[in-house]
C-alpha cells in the first residue's frame, strides 16, 4: 500500500461520514483449504477486515470447507434420504444476520472454487422464502467479492458471483470486487514470500473502495429500512396486483 493511500485510509477511518458500529459483516472464504491450512484468500480478506473493524463494524470469517455442506437446494439436506448431516443451516443463520456479505474465493481453471459454487447453490435454495415485508429474503443486504489466485480469472469470477448475489436479492455497490492475480502460470500466490500481493497498490486501492462502498450502501439501506416494498412483492403479483404493468404509458 502506498504511503499516500495509507494516509488517506487512516484519515477516512478517523473521520467517517457516519457510524457503522451496528453493521455486521460476514466473509465467506471459499478456499479449498480447511482450517488451519494457510489460505491466500484470507490474506486479502484480512486487509478488508482491518478497515471494517477500524470503524466499529463487527466482522466474522467462515470457511465453508470446514463444514459438511451437502449438494442440493433443500433448507436442510439432512432431512432427505441422501444425507445424514448438513451444517449449511448453521451458516445460513450467519448469512441471515449480516448486513454485508463478502463472498470470497480462489480461482481454479479460470473459475470460482467448487466450494464457492456450492455456497451460492445453498443460498439459492432459500430464495423462495420472504423477509418481514414480503420481499425475497435477501433484499436489503449488500454483497461484494474478494478473489485471489495465480492464474487469470478475477473479472470472470467476479461477474458470476456479483450477478448471482444480485439475482437472489443482494444490492451490489460500485466497485464491489477486488482481487489479486500473480503472473500467468505457476507463479507465487498472494501470501507467498516475495509475491508482491500484500503490497500491490491496485489491489489495496480496490479493496479499500470496496469496503467503503459496502459501508455507505449498507448504511443507506439500513437507515431507510431496506428496499421499499412496492412493486416487488411476489405474493401481490401472484394475486394479480401487477404493479405498473397496466399503466397506459407502457402500452404500445
Amino acid at each position: 500500500m502506498s504511503e499516500q493511500l495509507k494516509r488517506m485510509t487512516a484519515q477516512h477511518c478517523e473521520n467517517p461520514p457516519a457510524k457503522y458500529d451496528d453493521l455486521k459483516v460476514l466473509f465467506l472464504n471459499c478456499t479449498l483449504n480447511r482450517t488451519p491450512v494457510l489460505s491466500h484468500t484470507e490474506g486479502l480478506i484480512k486487509k478488508a477486515q482491518m478497515i471494517f473493524d477500524s470503524v466499529g463494524a463487527s466482522t466474522k470469517i467462515i470457511r465453508p470447507v470446514d463444514y459438511t455442506i451437502p449438494a442440493g437446494l433443500g433448507l436442510d439436506m439432512s432431512t432427505t434420504p441422501e444425507w445424514e448431516k448438513d451444517d449449511w443451516p448453521m451458516i445460513q443463520k450467519e448469512v441471515d444476520e449480516c448486513d454485508i456479505l463478502i463472498l470470497c474465493t480462489s480461482v481454479w481453471l479460470g473459475e470460482k472454487s467448487s466450494v464457492c459454487n456450492r455456497t451460492l447453490e445453498r443460498m439459492y435454495g432459500y430464495t423462495h422464502q420472504f423477509n418481514e415485508k414480503g420481499q425475497y429474503r435477501d433484499y436489503g443486504k449488500v454483497g461484494a467479492t474478494l478473489i485471489t489466485g495465480n492464474e487469470d480469472g478475477v473479472k470472470h469470477c467476479a461477474m458470476n458471483i456479483l450477478f448471482s448475489l444480485s439475482h437472489i436479492g443482494y444490492t451490489v455497490p460500485p466497485q464491489a470486487d477486488a482481487g489479486w492475480m500473480g503472473e500467468a502460470g505457476p507463479g507465487p500466490s498472494y501470501r507467498d514470500e516475495g509475491s508482491g500481493g500484500p503490497e500491490n497498490d491496485f489491489t489495496n486501492r480496490n479493496t479499500t473502495f470496496l469496503v467503503w462502498n459496502c459501508l455507505h450502501l449498507a448504511r443507506m439501506l439500513k437507515d431507510q429500512g431496506g428496499v421499499p416494498a412496492y412493486g416487488n412483492l411476489p405474493d401481490e403479483w401472484k394475486a394479480g396486483c401487477t404493479t405498473g404493468m397496466d399503466s397506459p404509458e407502457h402500452k404500445r
